[in-house]
């Protein structure tokens, strides 16, 4: 026999308290609730939820604990027209779930409706046997001195990366342990990122999600995992030791160990939708919870969901209830699994009051207001599908975004095509033009060349067009276009003059990264130069395509190599991470920055409009920092001249004057890395004339500055 008691409405979801467990679930359209109790054959009990505080049903059973499966059966119209789809014949995942286990198998009673019939017709099929189930948690772990590095953002190199997918093929990561959180916080994998540089992991989608059906039908998977069913619970297949409550244990777990060396956690999550689709989708959670409250749906039509983001829904981020989940799952990330930060996915989205995107919406409120949010790192994906989305630079002043336009223009200008040089000292600098005006600083952009969606950085340099056949939708899924020219010839070659230059196109892309300003983002396995033969869109494919291949040959070792000095550079040297703007002339008459043709000389009007002009220079004054940094220091930094020839032929450049420097020594050259690698970096000095092959790029130290040699 199973007491019940009233129970408190808050906190909604389970929460166990060690002696038994408190229910809630927020409906405010629903005429009943039955809590459902299933043991591990898979029996059901039922129990009526009695109890309803300000729409929260709510009850407390003394005795059940940690490890209970559990679901709700939700009553109330079933009026599509009207926008309620409630039917009790479907058991719901708790929209609060801390940890979710099983799959959903795509039986055609998880969906409210006969399936391939009207949606206005309601299907009395129990789904229950064809459901994942909800499960209570165990709250209580051991952190002991865990604490986040807080690493400040002008320090911080991001590395974009999946869970399953970097470890998964990694021989020296225990078999059992490969593909999960536990493999990501092994050994091999947390030596290589520290060894490479990087200070947080950016985790693509952890929060439970599903199958999509369609592509079961194909027999592919979802591996992205930008499905979302669940926004407090860490996706249970990323999972070694168990999936009922085990998983939130090793995520933990995983965390500690990454923050013990100092790297940080971000979160890709993705608030603008859910794994229910539009109106012809399964019946998982919100949609049976209360589908008027949670989703956006036509004023004039309710039976239909207004669709920014190309899945079929969007939350609907007016409603106080669905802030408060975002919110509450935010905050449980942070105080509980002690990540530090978000990036959000389609954040355009989350600022849509009504159909505009506002950014004074009363999600940022929320953020901005936050004790505990406010404080993480969040970075917008500042764009959606709908009208009026591309948001680039307009989101709040404690926001870093990701910036598409800096992304754009690098590969432009490395293709030989590019609007002006303004527009790429501008992406090179900071992007001012899109972050000053409300208080930002050069932090607020990340710059990336490349991302989960699209082209690897190998790929990018290697195909013209997109090949991904092996998605079985005819190719016809991704961008159809490759921004960044690739010497007309598809796909892999032997041609050695080809393979050279591609090579040096990987090098330039990855030096022009990490000498911007900003903070870099590098895709995971960019590093080694990792393919995906063409696949730019590989979001269905959980196989080799996908995982990060450790078989290295000699020019993945080189370039991982090259990398890594790319990132020590950066790391050393405070000028290409500045806390403020470039200013020009500095009150001590010295140029923070200085802009120069290959002959030396300053940039004129005409150059900076025109679109014909592929080579340039610059100069980072690492003497002319006219601030302190965060810490109170003044800072002096060596000085660096960069050397850029994107056009199709060698380029001579000269030393500029000695008011610039007098003594040079080069310290990448993408033409010829060997040599500075081995300490031959070539020395230079007023006048004289570096040659610079087609599609290189040269970095020199001013030796003046130099106080260790």
């Amino acid at each position: 026999m199973v007491h019940v008691w009233p129970g408190t409405p808050y906190p909604l979801g389970s929460r166990w308290d060690g002696r038994g467990t408190n229910f809630s679930l927020f409906s405010e359209h629903a005429d009943g609730v039955e809590l459902c109790l299933f043991d591990r054959e898979g029996y059901e009990l039922r129990i009526p939820m009695r109890e309803q505080t300000a729409f929260n049903w709510h009850c407390y059973l003394p005795g059940v604990g940690p490890g209970q499966r559990y679901g709700y059966r939700v009553h109330g119209p079933y009026a599509p027209a009207a926008g309620h789809r409630f039917n009790a014949a479907k058991l719901l995942i708790d929209p609060y779930a801390k940890a979710i286990d099983g799959d959903v198998d795509w039986d055609p009673a998880v969906f409210a409706y006969p399936l391939g019939d009207d949606d206005t017709v309601m299907d009395d099929r129990d789904s229950a046997p064809h459901m994942p189930r909800s499960i209570v948690v165990n709250p209580f772990f051991d952190w002991g001195d865990d604490r986040s590095p807080r690493t400040r953002w002008s320090e911080t190199v991001i590395y974009e990366t999946h869970v399953k997918g970097i470890s998964m093929l990694h021989p020296e990561v225990q078999p059992e342990l490969r593909g999960t959180y536990a493999g990501l916080a092994s050994p091999p994998i947390i030596d290589y990122l520290t060894s490479l540089g990087v200070t947080a992991v950016e985790l693509l989608p952890v929060h439970h999600y599903v199958q999509d059906h369609f592509l079961v039908e194909k027999g592919l998977r979802n591996y992205w995992g930008y499905n979302t069913i669940g926004f407090l619970a860490p996706h249970a297949d990323y999972a070694a030791r168990g999936r009922v409550g085990e998983q939130v244990y090793e995520f933990k777990a995983m965390v500690a160990d990454l923050h013990a060396a100092g790297l940080e956690v971000i979160l890709d999550v993705v608030y603008n939708h859910t794994a229910e689709g539009n109106h012809q989708g399964p019946h998982l959670s919100f949609r049976g919870v209360d589908n008027a409250a949670y989703y956006r749906l036509l004023a004039d039509d309710p039976r239909y969901y207004r669709d920014y983001t190309g899945t079929g829904n969007s939350l609907n981020v007016r409603h106080p209830q669905v802030l408060q989940l975002i919110m509450d799952s935010l905050r449980y990330w942070i105080l509980e699994m002690h990540v530090d930060g978000f990036r959000f996915d389609l954040a355009s989205t989350l600022a849509r009051e009504l159909h505009d995107v506002d950014r004074l919406a009363a999600f940022f409120d929320l953020i901005q207001q936050d004790p505990v949010v406010s404080q993480v790192k969040l970075i917008a994906e500042p764009w959606d599908v709908g009208e009026g989305g591309y948001q680039v630079g307009n989101f709040p002043v404690h926001w870093t975004e990701w910036n598409g336009k800096y992304r754009d223009t690098v590969r432009d200008w490395w293709r030989g095509q590019v609007p002006g040089l303004g527009e790429v000292a501008s992406r090179l600098s900071g992007s001012s033009d899109l972050y000053a005006h409300n208080g930002r600083r050069p932090y607020a952009s990340i710059n990336f060349i490349t991302a989960h969606d699209g082209f690897t950085l190998r790929d990018l340099v290697t195909y013209n067009s997109k090949h991904n056949e092996a998605n079985l939708d005819g190719n016809s899924s991704g961008e159809d276009h490759n921004r960044s020219w690739n010497h007309g010839v598809e796909g892999e070659t032997d041609d050695p003059a080809v393979r050279a230059l591609r090579s040096r196109q990987l090098r330039n892309f990855l030096t022009t990264l990490f000498v911007s300003q900003g903070v870099p983002m590098l895709l995971g396995g960019d590093e080694f130069a990792r393919t995906q033969y063409g696949n730019n869109n590989t979001y269905c494919q959980d196989n080799e395509l996908s995982w990060y291949d450790w078989d290295f040959g000699d020019e993945q070792r080189d370039l991982l190599a090259f990398t890594r000095s790319l990132v020590r550079l950066r790391r050393e040297h405070p000028v290409f991470r500045r806390q403020r703007f470039f200013r020009g002339q500095t009150r001590g008459g010295m140029q923070d920055v200085d802009w120069m043709r290959s002959d030396g000389t300053e940039m004129t009007p005409d150059d900076w409009d025109s679109g014909l002009v592929l080579a340039m220079m610059f100069l980072l004054n690492g003497q002319a920092i006219p601030t302190p940094d965060e810490r109170g220091r003044r800072v002096v930094d060596d000085s660096f001249l960069v050397l850029t020839n994107a056009s199709r032929q060698s380029v001579g450049f000269t030393v500029p004057g000695e008011q610039y420097g007098k003594a040079w020594r080069v310290e990448v050259d993408t033409a010829n890395p060997a040599a500075v690698r081995r300490g031959r970096g070539r020395e230079v000095v007023t006048g004289d004339t570096v040659e610079l092959v087609d599609h290189s790029l040269v970095v020199m130290r001013r030796l003046d500055d130099a106080r260790d040699e």
